[in-house]
């Protein structure tokens, strides 16, 4: 901030985000889904309501304009691999992959434990690969398959699903959010994991419970009588084999060399379109509309399931709508959320609303459990607002970072609470780069999936209470040489 520019009131820089509320509550009455453009607008209002704060307090057009095209730029990575993602979707339903795991996951999996299996299958999955984004792409689309074969609505699969992808993301090593919360804090990675596991397993051990029963008050019964249907349709369609699963295996395997997510990505959609053109040729032949000649049908087929809507005709219903994908082109909506609410976060961050508003909330924080209720309140407010899960820790963490330590408590404390919040509420706002991503990855609207999201919901409430409680929170002695001592 230069001489020339004001602070603005505590108020002042909350009007912008009274807008957004009151627009999307708007949305949410008028509109059945908003995310087709109504709260892309709302978004949009929203950040010239910003503007139009920001200008009389001393801010230039053009200070502003830097800070919305910084926070686009910060979402570049993110959006690159939601287009990878719906790539890879078109060739892995294609190739069979997808249907595969589809048809054996209906032969294996009881539907009284499918929730709790699915939350664990996705929790191992993105424990190896240290990415919920990439496991909800790739189980996580079999697993709402299979869900929805079984009569389970999308809404409890899509939050067990997520619940699993997110738990498997925070401990794992391989995590960027896992690395990025323990350096933010000033702490080291295995403390980090270690202290974080205090608050994060008894979390997923809840959401587990919670599956179970609800996997017992589930009546899937009519749904169970058409399941032999399916699985005959997928394999009268599909060449069914173990064999390829060697494609996710090989992505996963990349992944966990800590080769990155992209070309990771874009290896795995180039696998599955081979794979699709030597395991499932009359499909291809289906999606090209071209039978003369296999190679052009096959680079056909191949650039249209990578980049527009393709199905095929199983001969049922309920299976064509399980086989169907969008392409890049399906994930051209969600990038578009997600472009007007880096618009929205920009000049909120460039004006200095967003860090008016959170300092002046931490003046309130007290006692240890205000301050760690504070910074997870911190972090889910910077979710809602700056809508990316990467600025929901790095902000509060640099603003808590000497904080905590003036207040005699380990960096750990700090970091465990980033991730508690930060991370894993994300994916709660439909307007947020994480959200709006699972969201059209599994094709459910959030409003449809975030009350199963228990883990998520859970982790934030569960590092608050261990802070009012004073469970487990690691203090330091301060010296007068300067060196810390940490309390047992």
């Amino acid at each position: 901030m230069t001489s020339k520019q004001k602070s603005p009131s505590f108020l002042l820089a909350f009007v912008p985000i009274l807008v957004l509320i009151v627009l999307l509550i708007l949305n949410f009455l008028i509109f059945e889904d908003a995310t087709g453009g109504p709260n892309q607008i709302a978004l949009i209002l929203a950040a010239m309501t910003a503007v139009i704060v920001a200008i009389p307090l001393g801010y230039k057009w053009e200070q502003l304009q830097k800070g919305i095209v910084d926070s686009i730029t910060s979402a570049l990575p993110a959006i690159l691999i939601l287009l990878l993602i719906g790539a890879l979707a078109g060739t892995w339903m294609m190739s069979g992959i997808v249907p595969t795991m589809i048809y054996y996951g209906l032969e294996i999996l009881n539907p009284t434990i499918f929730l709790v299996a699915a939350c664990i299958v996705s929790a191992i999955v993105a424990l190896a690969t240290g990415s919920s984004w990439t496991t909800v792409a790739t189980v996580g689309v079999a697993l709402i398959g299979i869900g929805t074969a079984l009569g389970i609505g999308q809404g409890m699969v899509a939050g067990a699903i997520i619940s699993g992808a997110y738990f498997g993301d925070k401990m794992s090593p391989l995590s960027d959010t896992t690395n990025l919360a323990p350096a933010m804090a000033g702490t080291d990675l295995v403390t980090h994991i270690r202290y974080m596991a205090l608050t994060t397993v008894p979390s997923i051990l809840i959401t587990l419970a919670i599956f179970l029963i609800l996997g017992f008050t589930i009546d899937t019964k009519e749904s169970s009588e058409g399941v032999g249907a399916m699985m005959e349709a997928i394999s009268s369609k599909y060449y069914v084999s173990p064999v390829l699963f060697i494609v996710p295996a090989i992505v996963v395997f990349l992944i966990i060399k800590k080769v990155s997510a992209l070309p990771a990505l874009f290896i795995g959609t180039i696998l599955g379109a081979v794979a699709a053109i030597i395991f499932q040729p009359d499909v291809v032949k289906e999606i090209a509309g071209e039978s003369s000649n296999y190679f052009i049908s096959s680079y056909k087929a191949s650039m249209k399931s990578m980049s527009m809507s393709t199905s095929v005709d199983a001969g049922m219903n309920e299976v064509n709508k399980l086989l169907g994908t969008k392409g890049m082109a399906g994930m051209l909506n969600t990038i578009w959320l997600i472009v007007c609410a880096m618009c929205f976060g920009g000049v909120m961050e460039a004006a200095g609303l967003l860090s008016k508003i959170t300092h002046t909330i931490v003046k309130f924080a007290k006692s240890t459990g205000s301050l760690i209720a504070t910074t997870a309140g911190t972090c889910v407010f910077f979710n809602a607002t700056a809508s990316d899960q990467y600025l929901a820790i790095v902000v509060p963490g640099k603003m808590f970072e000497d904080i905590y330590p003036e207040r005699g408590l380990a960096p750990e404390n700090l970091s465990r609470t980033l991730e508690d919040a930060g991370t894993v509420t994300s994916v709660l706002f439909p307007w947020n780069t994480c959200g709006a991503t699972q969201s059209s990855v599994l094709s459910v609207a959030v409003g449809d999936f975030w009350m199963y999201c228990f883990f998520n919901l859970i982790s934030p409430i569960m590092t608050i209470v261990y802070g009012y409680a004073g469970i487990k929170i690691k203090k330091i002695e301060v010296k007068n040489d300067s060196t810390q001592e940490i309390k047992n």
